[in-house]
């Protein structure tokens, strides 16, 4: 792979079109991110968030048109495999995946085989070990390395799955949904966790259809309908009534407090 610049797009997406069977999920879809930016893109269930997600992983593919192009880190094709030593994923999937007997330790040097756990074809090094043991200390989990999986509360194998996005020193993470199913306290635990990787400068880009995912550090907020961006700027401007009302199709309020918001 050769870089093209020395601080290249995060993304670098114009006019994609992605399929999903029959069905156009992505059309004529462009958005730029910055190399550090932190970003939230919103959008009710439908609008083509996950399909986003998997253009973004590499697990769909965009219709090949002249008048289409994508990049990621300043590269048009990367390797899967080394793509998720750049970009951390933490999402709904790995989390269904990860399930059972996996010791958080294990769970964690899974993130270097691109694996749910360690098998007997894993070479495992004692470096391996060195960097997911610091990770786990610097979310503050060190207590979860040798407890199964089965055994924790929602939201602290929710932390676990971040320590695994986080054990390559990633430039940036991919949140999909990450309060799905997690109880008030472990919600609150997460988003804190997420301002701090905000601010030691991993670049966040969350995908939600919750306005309270949206930490302060989160300063610019794209909304998504039908497979298209239909607003994107500063949050400020963004996160309005009328446009959340229209891309949502209900009535809402919305309430901000120390650079949180809350709709309903």
């Amino acid at each position: 792979m050769t870089t093209r610049s020395q601080n290249p797009l995060l993304l670098d997406f114009h006019n994609l079109r992605v399929m999903r069977g029959q069905k156009i999920a992505l059309d004529d879809f462009s958005l730029r991110v910055e190399a550090d930016e932190h970003i939230a893109i919103l959008g009710p269930n439908g609008c083509g968030k996950s399909t986003l997600i998997k253009t973004i992983t590499r697990e769909c593919y965009p219709v090949a048109r002249p008048e289409s192009s994508m990049s990621i880190l300043g590269e048009d094709t990367w390797d899967v495999f080394a793509l998720r030593t750049r970009l951390g994923i933490v999402s709904n999937d790995w989390m269904l995946s990860c399930t059972g007997s996996a010791l958080g330790r294990d769970v964690v040097l899974s993130g270097f085989f691109s694996s749910i756990s360690i098998f007997s074809n894993h070479a495992v090094t004692a470096k391996h070990c060195e960097l997911a043991d610091a990770t786990l200390a610097g979310l503050n989990i060190s207590h979860l390395a040798d407890r199964p999986v089965c055994e924790m509360s929602s939201g602290e194998a929710r932390r676990v799955l971040i320590a695994r996005a986080l054990v390559h020193k990633p430039r940036a993470l991919l949140f999909d949904e990450p309060c799905n199913s997690l109880d008030l306290a472990a919600q609150q635990s997460l988003r804190h966790a997420m301002s701090a990787l905000a601010r030691a400068g991993t670049a966040i880009i969350l995908v939600t259809h919750e306005l309270a995912d949206i930490v302060p550090e989160i300063q610019r907020a794209v909304l998504m309908s039908q497979g298209r961006v239909v607003a994107d700027g500063p949050k400020e401007e963004i996160l309005k009534v009328e446009r959340l009302a229209k891309l949502f199709g209900v009535t809402v309020e919305i309430a901000r407090r120390d650079g949180h918001y809350h709709l309903w």
